[in-house]
């Protein structure tokens, strides 16, 4: 079952307003359930719906020059899962977006979003402390991919997201890391001894 408390706390976090605020405005998502593997969004298409993730893990990912699987994200919930760019400029997405685990979530399409975001302050305060954040967790992954060695990268990511290795495959992992299945174990293995 579907648990609007842990969406209402996820935006209280973010943007401070009263639970009953909190809660009026996560009744006006639909839930839905996502089974492993499943696609939110195909490269090529544009994202009319936003998603947040109550439970689970979801990736995003795009094919490189020689068809190979790249992971660009793992999410793992509480948080919001989409292409914004294709959201909120209604263009399409360079991305797929696909169930690691089976899903609960909740959606709300384009339109109401606008609605939304004309007609409560609060609401459109919460999307853009939202955007800042998401920006943020993007600049300081590119930074990390130039800056940080393999090692850090994973150390970090262990660090803050350590379920994410309970629940995802480790060539994903490896992926969204940027190095290759060998190297993650290498690391795995001399980590382990140290």
């Amino acid at each position: 079952m579907i648990n609007t408390e842990i969406f209402e706390k996820y935006i209280i976090s973010l943007f401070p307003m009263p639970t009953e605020k909190a809660n009026f405005f996560a009744k006006q998502f639909e839930p839905i359930l996502l089974s492993k593997n499943e696609f939110l969004l195909k490269e090529g298409k544009i994202s009319k719906v936003t998603h947040f993730l109550e439970s689970g893990f979801i990736r995003s990912f795009t094919l490189d020059t020689n068809g190979n699987e790249v992971t660009t994200n793992i999410f793992s919930a509480p948080c919001f899962v989409n292409d914004f760019l294709s959201f909120f400029k209604q263009q399409p997405t360079k991305e797929n977006i696909q169930a690691l685990t089976a899903c609960n979530l909740f959606r709300m399409n384009y339109d109401d979003i606008q609605v939304y975001f004309h007609s409560f302050p609060e609401f459109r305060e919460f999307g853009r402390i939202m955007l800042v954040t998401n920006y943020s967790l993007l600049h300081e992954r590119i930074l990390g991919m130039i800056k940080d060695t393999a090692e850090i990268r994973y150390l970090k990511m262990l660090e803050q997201h350590k379920d994410i290795f309970k629940n995802v495959p480790l060539k994903i992992i490896a992926s969204y890391l940027g190095i290759t299945d060998s190297s993650l174990s290498r690391i795995r293995k001399e980590i382990a001894q140290k």
